[in-house]
């Protein structure tokens, strides 16, 4: 981990929470069919590096992409979203397409891995339209801003409502990452897009 201990809080976390959860919540597993969401707990964690199959029906994903190389925190609509360190807004737009992402906010931020200033962008994805209200490409954020909601199924890509959230070690060239990919892309995604517990912690 880069500077966030594990949920049992051994040392301190040195990033914010990007969604502050509750004491309890559900981890998901979405290798099996779900017929809903949130069953046991307001909130829901999806796993990183997991295969879906069966999941993402809808064409974008050309039948074949069902790796997911994010991880979503799941909650009620309009449940605030933070960044996790200071940095900038990278970019954002509406992937409307469905079963995209909707509203898509990505920050850039430099942080320390593995003892080296390195420079790292984050996805935060299905969030509310409003969230894209007032934003500019390089405007500064500070740790702990709030920068941007959880949106309705409606608005989000048709999704029930959660944040996806995405590391990537290499700059995207617009406002969109490959969330999901083939089993025989799935070495190669994870170098470029590290487990977001790198940052969130140990939720799992």
């Amino acid at each position: 981990m880069w500077g966030c201990p594990d949920r049992a809080g051994s040392g301190e976390n040195t990033f914010h929470p990007i969604v502050l959860l509750p004491d309890e919540y559900w981890v998901l597993n979405l290798q099996k069919p779900q017929t809903t969401w949130n069953q046991q707990y307001e909130y829901t964690v999806g796993r990183y590096d997991e295969d879906r199959r069966g999941m993402y029906t809808q064409d974008l994903f050309g039948g074949e992409r069902t790796i997911h190389v994010g991880l979503d925190i799941g909650g009620p609509a309009q449940t605030p979203i933070f960044a996790f360190e200071d940095g900038r807004i990278h970019s954002f737009t509406d992937n409307h397409e469905d079963g995209s992402y909707g509203p898509t906010i990505i920050t850039e931020h430099s942080i320390e891995i593995d003892g080296e200033q390195q420079t790292i962008w984050v996805l935060h994805g299905h969030l509310s339209r409003e969230s894209l209200n007032g934003l500019v490409a390089g405007a500064p954020i500070s740790k702990g801003d709030a920068i941007g909601k959880m949106g309705e199924e409606y608005e989000n890509g048709g999704w029930p409502p959660h944040v996806h959230i995405q590391l990537s070690l290499v700059e995207p060239t617009e406002p969109d990452l490959q969330g999901v990919v083939s089993p025989e892309h799935r070495d190669d995604a994870l170098k470029r897009y590290p487990d977001p517990r790198n940052i969130l912690g140990l939720l799992y």
